[in-house]
């Protein structure tokens, strides 16, 4: 089978498509043959060798965590899914023509693979921070750099559970931002005072990491109530990096709960296949995201 690989800590140019043996599941686990795989920043950061802490590497390694597909294997132990069902899920690898997944729940109905395969991590993510950050309904959060997959699904879920949200991005996104339930703005100069005529802020979230962490500090006055998922330097200014993960069988489980009652959409922007995927690394990093990045196998 083919799958992206890299055996060296770097940029882009590092990833290479390679010939490889099929994965096996272990006990609790299947393999899916591959038809989409979710693009995060989680993987550009772990190929430049950047936090290991969370994710330990060993090279050569392959890339990838979220993909969705149809089951070929189930492992040891494993009860509810069969050979042929279509799931998606998190896993090892997944930019591949084959995956292990240690967690998977059934692709919702009407989702195709493409978009399936762009919710695990960024709904596991959503719902960790708005339940870290502590915001409560009621209440009005700002997202710094909401447009993306983690932003798409921090609004929709906010909304679900009556909490106003702000969120900032680029000029071509202020519709797509509306769209999904939220008071919008840009980013740039003078971006503070125009958060403040939308209304007082009560949580914060930095998605971005474009160096507002001081800022949000500012609107919520107080370094408890902001979280970041891309700024490292976040807890010199005492506010906390969120960067391992929560339950994902959980967050998979509310992820088709939103989706059937029509709560969570989260659009496919651009696809690419497995010989892309430098470039799905380059555009990921580059941010500006309207939804989801995702590998098509």
């Amino acid at each position: 089978m083919k799958k992206v690989s890299f055996a060296e800590f770097g940029g882009p140019e590092v990833l290479h498509l390679i010939d490889a043996e099929e994965p096996r599941p272990g006990p609790g686990r299947i393999r899916i043959a591959v038809r989409a795989a979710g693009v995060n920043p989680v993987d550009w950061r772990i190929r430049e060798g950047q936090i290991l802490g969370a994710h330990p590497v060993e090279l050569p390694s392959g890339v990838g965590q979220d993909a969705a597909g149809v089951v070929e294997e189930v492992g040891e132990g494993v009860e509810g899914v069969e050979v042929g069902d279509r799931v998606f899920g998190e896993g090892s690898s997944t930019y591949a023509e084959s995956a292990v997944l240690w967690a998977w729940a059934p692709v919702p109905e009407g989702l195709t693979f493409e978009e399936a395969a762009g919710y695990p991590s960024v709904v596991e993510t959503a719902l960790r921070i708005i339940g870290q950050v502590g915001v409560r309904p009621g209440q009005t959060l700002l997202v710094s750099g909401a447009s993306g997959g983690v932003g798409s699904a921090v609004l929709q879920i906010a909304r679900d559970r009556g909490i106003t949200v702000i969120g900032t991005a680029g000029a071509a996104n202020q519709d797509y931002l509306r769209d999904l339930g939220a008071l919008a703005t840009t980013y740039g100069d003078g971006w503070v005072e125009r958060v403040r005529r939308l209304g007082r802020v009560d949580a914060a979230l930095d998605l971005a990491g474009s160096g507002v962490i001081r800022e949000l500090v500012e609107l919520t006055g107080d370094p408890r109530k902001v979280v970041s998922i891309a700024d490292l330097g976040a807890p010199d200014l005492g506010v906390r990096f969120s960067g391992v993960a929560g339950s994902m069988p959980d967050a998979l489980t509310e992820a088709v709960d939103l989706i059937a009652r029509g709560r969570l959409h989260i659009p496919v922007e651009k696809t690419y296949t497995l010989a892309e995927a430098a470039d799905a690394h380059r555009d990921s990093r580059a941010g500006h995201a309207r939804g989801r990045r995702v590998i098509v196998v």
